[in-house]
């Protein structure tokens, strides 16, 4: 079936339709503020007169391709292009100026993006319904669950000290808390503004605390030049790794690769929460450089997480006919709009359509990649721009990613307030990455953790009851109790 599928893809016009979403894909990804969803929505209504084939096709690869390019000015900017990027930021921008290795870097981001994905898409070739039996599973109990996991290693795994990442990952879910409540459609935390009565953008409020702040920055080396691009040998030939870089970046990767695919399948996770707990684990295994400090195996971790996730959503949206994401959503109603009902039939009564998509995501990989390091001559080049005319052109960047996002200065004005407050934190020490991991995770936190409190009529039991939900729970209380059991153990030693 795999091959029938290949010879679909293998036409003239399927074939431009692929390279177009990918080319598309890497664009849209490298531009913060838009995102595959945006991407593929705006697309969509385009797509009504193509063939169905044809058509998905086309947004599958843009979907898919936009992982990669969301790496590109994490890396080179220190401005994650969407929101899976944010892992991306924390090894990929030292790697590129700290240790003068940006094309390695990008390199290393390409090619782990390819292994994660290869992973992830042989996963759903061979293993697409089962897995998306194993994401029904999950219900709002088994996610409470998994989220508080990954809410809480991030406050342990995320910079050196703790305390502080404890400290960020509470304010992170403070900020996200303000809005309307969606259960109950009461006002938190609005200040009798009308505009805090729709939340904290999450665009703006990442471009600011991490491209804003990056630019105030920078302010104090206006008349110096970034060393690491006039260093760097502008090839793709000098760009590319050793036999030690890809050993260092096989491992992580791999692994990623499974972990992503096995979250993108479950609903609502999506790619970002595959990167931030591809990243997560990767502590827990050795890396040569510590993480944060642009180790390679930072970034293959978190890269490879997200494209491997992109690839498991497939798997509920074609065998079940459940999005796993927002970007899924837009692809299920693009799905209805052209006569086709996803679900188990699906495979045996559009046997064209569904195997001629997967294979696509294989060519998708494979033209991505290819892409994505032939314009790595030209991507290094920013970093040899004077950082005197490179802050103009950030700030540009971060004025219309803020304002496309809510067509309004509140937008604006929201990534401003955000920049000086990630510029206060990074010159008092603080990290920013489990603030906004933490402001992402929150409103899916809750909305799961009230779901399941209304089912189980307020008892806790519900957590404990079913046993993937105890089974993480166990896990929660390890990540809490280990560190604190290690730590009175030194105290009474050194005693």
């Amino acid at each position: 079936m795999l091959l029938q599928g290949f010879s679909v893809v293998f036409t003239i016009q399927n074939l431009g339709a692929c390279f177009l979403g990918a080319v598309l894909g890497l664009i849209i990804g490298a531009m913060p503020g838009i995102g595959s969803l945006a991407g593929v929505a705006l697309l969509l209504p385009l797509t009504y007169k193509f063939n169905p084939t044809t058509a998905i096709i086309m947004l599958g690869a843009l979907y898919y391709s936009n992982m990669y390019g969301g790496s590109f000015s994490a890396i080179l900017l220190n401005i994650p292009g969407d929101s899976p990027a944010i892992m991306t930021t924390l090894d990929g921008y030292p790697m590129a100026t700290k240790r003068n290795r940006p094309g390695q870097a990008l390199m290393t981001a390409d090619c782990a993006s390819f292994v994660g994905g290869t992973v992830g898409m042989l996963i759903l070739t061979f293993m697409g319904p089962a897995l998306a039996n194993i994401g029904l599973k999950f219900g709002p109990a088994e996610m409470t669950a998994l989220l508080l996991v990954a809410m809480t290693s991030i406050g342990w795994l995320v910079g050196k000290n703790p305390t502080k990442g404890v400290v960020l990952t509470f304010m992170g879910i403070l900020v996200a808390s303000m809005g309307m409540d969606t259960l109950s459609g009461s006002p938190r935390y609005d200040f009798g503004n009308m505009y805090l009565l729709g939340g904290i953008p999450f665009t703006p409020f990442v471009i600011g605390t991490v491209g804003f702040a990056q630019v105030m920055r920078l302010m104090g080396e206006r008349n110096k030049i970034v060393e690491s691009g006039v260093k760097q040998k502008l090839s793709i030939k000098g760009s590319m790794l050793t036999g030690h870089d890809i050993k260092r970046l096989l491992p992580p990767a791999l692994r990623s690769g499974f972990l992503g695919t096995f979250v993108g399948v479950l609903p609502g996770a999506g790619a970002t929460t595959g990167a931030f707990l591809g990243y997560a684990a990767q502590k827990a295994f050795k890396s040569e450089d510590p993480l944060g400090t642009g180790a390679i195996e930072g970034i293959a971790a978190s890269e490879s997480a997200n494209n491997a996730a992109a690839a498991g959503a497939f798997a509920p949206l074609l065998a079940l006919g459940i999005p796993g994401s927002g970007t899924g959503a837009v692809l299920l109603g693009g799905l209805m709009m052209w006569g086709l009902n996803p679900g188990p039939l699906l495979f045996s009564t559009n046997p064209d359509f569904a195997w001629g998509l997967i294979s696509s995501l294989f060519l998708a990989n494979i033209l991505t990649l290819a892409i994505a390091v032939g314009i790595i001559p030209w991507l290094i080049k920013i970093l040899s721009v004077p950082v005197k005319v490179l802050i103009p052109c950030i700030i540009v960047v971060c004025l219309v990613g803020s304002y496309s996002t809510t067509y309004s200065l509140y937008g604006v004005i929201i990534m401003l307030v955000s920049g000086i407050l990630g510029y206060i934190l990074e010159q008092s020490g603080y990290s920013t990455a489990p603030m906004l991991l933490a402001f992402v995770l929150s409103p899916m936190l809750e909305s799961n953790m009230r779901k399941s409190f209304i089912i189980s009529h307020g008892s806790l039991r519900i957590f404990f009851e079913k046993p993937i939900a105890c089974v993480l729970m166990i896990i929660l209380f390890a990540i809490v109790l280990v560190p604190v059991t290690r730590s009175i153990v030194k105290a009474f030693h050194k005693k």
